[in-house]
């Protein structure tokens, strides 16, 4: 069975609609400046800016180095960097410095040992940064709403307070897409972020700050929440590592917007940072009780793994071609697998991909046990106020009147001709797809998989090509754990990397998986470096 023609019809709507409003987008934009010589952040000059967070954490407890110091590092670095990316919105300087000197003087007067405060406080001291959509008690909270300027945090949310708790210190909140569903960091409250590796390129989104200031070594460890690729894609398109967790093991308490319909099961919250050994131990923070719902603490025999390369979506209608030096890069994977670790790395094709972007759309807008549908996206952009009319926001956009962005306009506008009954055969496709790929994966299974079509666009070029998400989205709604893994940088200078999946709660694998690839592959690379 395939797509009706009412349905094929919808797909070339979407495209014409989002090319219609990215020519709207083009022509009423300020014209750009003569192209000017790439700029290039300041290179890394403090070493300790250099270190994984949990080795920063060990030479903190035996006083090699102080917690003020390490603090102090990354907040020079974010004032270095931080003009050129956009990419923390507000700072807490000032307290976390204070912060990180009540640790130092915690460690001199600690008569327990390095071993007590490890196991105690295993993040001592080191720095932390936090997505703005997180709770984060003092600061703002607005998610890049101008109708929320003013909300600030007055609680933790779970992961955030977990992390603290373990003894990090939060630096500040980074930038969102607006309501943080785009694949840009842009909205009208705080404004555009940068791609350090170029900065007229996106970071991706909607953990953009995240994953920008960490490539440009402004922070070491962050936090980052993903429904549709939103810790993979910044962490693709900056060269760093992310996590999206299993669902359902990291809190997704006091973040905004809250999830509703049945948005719960596909939200992950998880880590992002530089260093892949950093990844286990943040996660096994942020999950708090529930950690032990994963095997976290089980050592990783990746010859003994069985893994999987699917090298595109089987040719979706909505999205593009995956580009040639990301299938390269996949290919090189896996010949390093097998020369590496003597596993046969088998190429499979799952026809179900290809719907991924309506499977994610049909089932985001799903209704709760309760019957309750998920809140109006429109709905959301008025808050706390009346909703948005988006058609009426797109008149105000050419006008210069609009507080939306032409982002959260155009998502607005599609929602409007979304179909009211949920598709048979995009239902039928996922439970096919799902049962297929639950059935590869098993307790042992990796499936290699891109991030996205390409390595990171141009800003505000996602507006033409609004669906290439659909790589990352269709693991959220299959409910598997990923990380994102950087694999150097492409003929342009821009990072390179791939998606590592595994089985449901066998997020152990993946993780291992990431240890391996940064050995092999080099890891995050210092964009200010020749």
């Amino acid at each position: 069975m395939a797509l009706s023609c009412l349905e094929k019809a919808q797909v070339w709507l979407f495209k014409a609609f989002t090319g219609i409003c990215f020519i709207i987008f083009r022509f009423f934009s300020s014209p750009r400046r003569p192209a000017e010589p790439r700029k290039r952040l300041p290179p890394v000059s403090n070493p300790l800016l250099l270190e994984p967070a949990t080795q920063l954490a060990k030479r903190i407890r035996r006083k090699e180095v102080s917690s003020v110091e390490v603090v102090q590092a990354y907040i020079d670095r974010i004032q270095e960097v931080n003009p050129f990316l956009n990419a923390v919105v507000k700072d807490r300087f000032a307290s976390a410095l204070q912060e990180a000197a009540q640790v130092d003087k915690l460690i001199e007067e600690e008569t327990g040992g390095e071993e007590v405060l490890e196991d105690r406080l295993p993040l001592l001291g080191v720095p932390l940064s936090v997505k703005e959509s997180f709770s984060l008690l003092g600061m703002p909270f607005t998610t890049g709403v101008i109708s929320r300027r003013g909300v600030v945090a007055s609680v933790d949310a779970p992961p955030v307070a977990l992390l603290k708790r373990a003894g990090a210190i939060p630096l500040g909140v980074t930038n969102t897409s607006e309501l943080c569903m785009w694949s840009e960091a842009h909205n009208h409250l705080y404004g555009v972020t940068n791609n350090p590796y170029d900065l007229e390129r996106i970071p991706g989104g909607s953990s953009g700050g995240e994953g920008s200031i960490l490539a440009a070594a402004g922070a070491v460890i962050g936090v980052g929440s993903d429904i549709g690729g939103s810790i993979r894609m910044p962490c693709f398109f900056n060269g760093i590592f992310g996590h999206k967790t299993t669902p359902g093991v990291v809190s997704s308490e006091n973040q905004y917007p809250p999830t509703s319909g049945r948005q719960e099961e596909y939200l992950s919250s998880g880590p992002m940072c530089r260093y892949a050994e950093d990844l286990l131990p943040m996660l096994q923070i942020m999950a708090g009780p529930r950690a032990n719902m994963l095997s976290l603490n089980t050592k990783v025999d990746l010859k003994k793994l069985r893994f999987f390369t699917i090298p595109h979506d089987g040719g979706s209608t909505y999205t593009y071609p995956v580009s040639k030096e990301l299938v390269d890069i996949q290919r090189k994977v896996v010949e390093r697998l097998e020369a590496d670790l003597g596993v046969k790395v088998q190429q499979v094709c799952l026809p179900g991909l290809r719907y991924g972007f309506q499977i994610w759309d049909t089932y985001m807008s799903l209704p709760d046990k309760d019957g309750k549908s998920p809140l109006p996206f429109a709905e959301l952009m008025g808050e706390p106020g009346r909703p948005a009319l988006p058609p009426w926001e797109l008149l105000k956009w050419m006008m210069g009147k609009s507080e939306h962005t032409m982002a959260a306009i155009l998502l607005g506008m599609l929602e409007m001709t979304r179909r009211s009954k949920t598709s048979p055969f995009l239902v039928q496709q996922k439970e096919k797809l799902q049962k297929e790929v639950d059935e590869l994966l098993g307790a042992d299974g990796i499936i290699l998989y891109p991030t996205h079509t390409r390595a990171a666009p141009k800003h505000h070029h996602p507006l033409f090509r609004p669906f290439d998400f659909a790589y990352t989205a269709i693991l959220n709604i299959l409910g598997l754990p990923v990380t994102q893994c950087p694999l150097g940088l492409g003929e342009e200078g821009l990072p390179l990397g791939l998606q590592v999946v595994g089985g449901k709660l066998q997020d152990h694998l993946t993780l291992a998986a990431a240890v391996y690839l940064e050995k092999s592959f080099g890891g995050w690379r210092d964009p200010g470096a020749d």
